[in-house]
């Protein structure tokens, strides 16, 4: 399982993405362009002790993303996206998932949700517009380690 940050505008809630996906042993991939320095070095930064082990792995763009992505066949490619009518929690998570997370200015654009194996919500209250990234990305996150057993695998 992995996350994918799709042109992240704001760089503390990416070095917040990335320090939680380090404690969960789960690899990042960003998609260009950023909103900010991606380099290794200002990622570092951002991060700060929480990146060793870490795998950061930069793209240039969507199609390069999706391309390596379709190489592996049992890879699915999971929107997170207020564009949904099908609860977080109602979907089947595996173990070869891509947790895409969008812009946070602007989410994800129709052809990426187009390409995408499913697209799923979290609920809110009416008149909402969406939950921080970063706060979708660990309630997301861990229902897909839950329901996959990997939070069992990560001790106490």
């Amino acid at each position: 399982m992995r996350l994918a940050l799709y042109q992240p505008d704001i760089p503390q809630n990416t070095g917040t993405i990335l320090r939680m996906a380090a404690c969960f042993g789960m690899p990042v991939d960003i998609i260009r362009p950023a909103g900010f320095d991606i380099s290794g070095k200002a990622l570092r930064r951002s991060v700060m002790d929480y990146g060793d082990g870490l795998e950061v792995i930069r793209h240039d763009n969507w199609n390069a993303f999706f391309a390596l992505v379709s190489e592996c066949t049992k890879a699915r490619i999971i929107a997170v996206t207020t564009k949904s009518a099908t609860n977080y929690t109602d979907h089947i998570f595996n173990d070869h998932d891509v947790l895409l997370l969008g812009r946070e200015t602007a989410g994800l654009p129709d052809e990426v949700h187009a390409a995408c194996y499913a697209r799923i919500t979290i609920p809110m209250v009416p008149g909402m517009r969406s939950l921080n990234v970063a706060v979708a990305a660990a309630m997301v996150t861990g229902e897909a380690l839950r329901q996959t057993g990997r939070l069992d695998t990560l001790g106490v």
